[in-house]
């Protein structure tokens, strides 16, 4: 039981690096952006110019929305409990069938995480909705494909 703590607080710290690591990125394309839209030189060409700088701001705007959604998912991700273990599906599950793993805390998607692949999902995630309150051996059905549940923790 300690060990599957163990591994679930390494995974938790290991998605919250990801995010971070999403952040910092998105930030440096916010600021290269901004750097862009403010090197452009007003030329002759007064429209080129105009076009240049609204891409740019559009740009900047695109990189804002993401910093927020990362933002939230950090936020989301911090608030995951991995000191315990589960014996319903709930949020900080890992949940593992014979050929999938899935860490129900935050929309990050598929990542290599210790030599395996795992399936980081949002809880509002469809699939993640319909594992919730689920227990080991329970069927469960999404997008036509059958799975068992093998554990969870």
């Amino acid at each position: 039981m300690i060990l599957k703590i163990e591994y679930k607080i390494r995974l938790h710290k290991f998605c919250i690096e990801i995010i971070k690591e999403r952040i910092s990125a998105t930030m440096k394309s916010i600021q290269n952006a901004q750097a862009a839209a403010n090197s452009e030189e007003k030329s002759s060409a007064g429209d080129k110019y105009e076009t240049s700088r609204a891409m740019s701001h559009l740009e900047k705007d695109m990189h804002s929305r993401q910093l927020v959604a990362n933002q939230m998912e950090l936020a989301q991700l911090l608030n995951v409990k991995t000191d315990n273990t589960h014996t319903h599906i709930a949020i900080g599950s890992i949940v593992t069938s014979a050929e999938l793993v899935f860490f129900i805390a935050a929309g990050l998607g598929k990542i290599s995480f210790e030599g395996k692949i795992i399936y980081v999902l949002s809880p509002l995630a469809p699939v993640a909705k319909s594992m919730l309150n689920q227990i080991a051996g329970n069927k469960i059905i999404f997008n036509n494909n059958e799975m068992i549940i093998d554990s969870v923790n």
